[in-house]
């Protein structure tokens, strides 16, 4: 489904990804997991268009995206759950929601969308005209879950979906992810939890300084002590 081959990340002069090679196939979790500064958010970013490649290539569905902008990588069937929700907080949570059906696929399909967002989140429906900025953390992250849900993505990328948020509502987040993935949607989850991340994932991958340093079954990475140790920082 995604493929993405040799890929190489610069800011400025700042080399972020060495030769990063990883693929998702459909209706899977793939996590991406590492320290904080691994590059984990660079690679994602890369995928949907908002970082640019230096060298490599991604290829989705066959089609080749690599340095295409992200409006048009959306087009495409992915779609992005940024770090730290990127809401417009003096918008309230229905026209948030409205904005992640901008493409017009997207849009002849948006009641259908909604719907099921509400049914994930029904806590949403209950909030639809409150202002986003006024909203929980938690609920802030199921806008912006839902926000790209209303793209019709076959692929949902989510960058650190449980930063910030209290043990109880990263069970509801995590939840709904599985959800998500049983509804057809193939996830690539970065997260800095590891081992929740590596409970819901069928593969992942372990980020490091830029460079993919294991790769494995979900099951594996969570059964090395190699990898608990160098993600712990011990």
């Amino acid at each position: 489904m995604l493929g993405v081959t040799d890929l190489d990340v610069f800011y400025g002069d700042a080399q972020a990804l060495w030769d990063v090679s990883m693929n998702v196939d459909e209706g899977e979790v793939v996590a991406i997991v590492g320290s904080n500064g691994a590059g984990k958010s660079t690679f994602v970013n890369a995928v949907m268009g908002i970082n640019r490649a230096r060298r490599g290539s991604i290829i989705f569905e066959g089609v080749e995206l690599t340095n295409l902008a992200g409006h048009r990588t959306c087009r495409q069937g992915i779609a992005i759950v940024p770090e730290g929700r990127r809401l417009f907080p003096f918008l309230s949570v229905q026209e948030n929601l409205d904005l992640g059906a901008f493409n017009r696929e997207a849009r002849r399909h948006h009641h259908e969308s909604l719907a099921w967002v509400h049914e994930l989140f029904p806590r949403l429906s209950e909030r639809r005209d409150q202002l986003a900025g006024t909203l929980s953390g938690g609920e802030q992250q199921m806008v912006a879950i839902g926000r790209a849900l209303m793209a019709r993505p076959r692929l949902l990328l989510m960058d650190e979906p449980s930063l910030g948020l209290a043990p109880v509502i990263v069970d509801e987040v995590f939840e709904r992810i599985e959800r998500v993935r049983a509804e057809g949607v193939s996830v690539v989850l970065v997260e800095q939890n590891v081992k929740r991340a590596l409970d819901i994932s069928a593969r992942a991958y372990v980020l490091a300084e830029g460079r993919i340093v294991q790769q494995g079954s979900a099951a594996e990475l969570a059964a090395s002590p190699e990898v608990v140790a160098a993600l712990l920082g011990v």
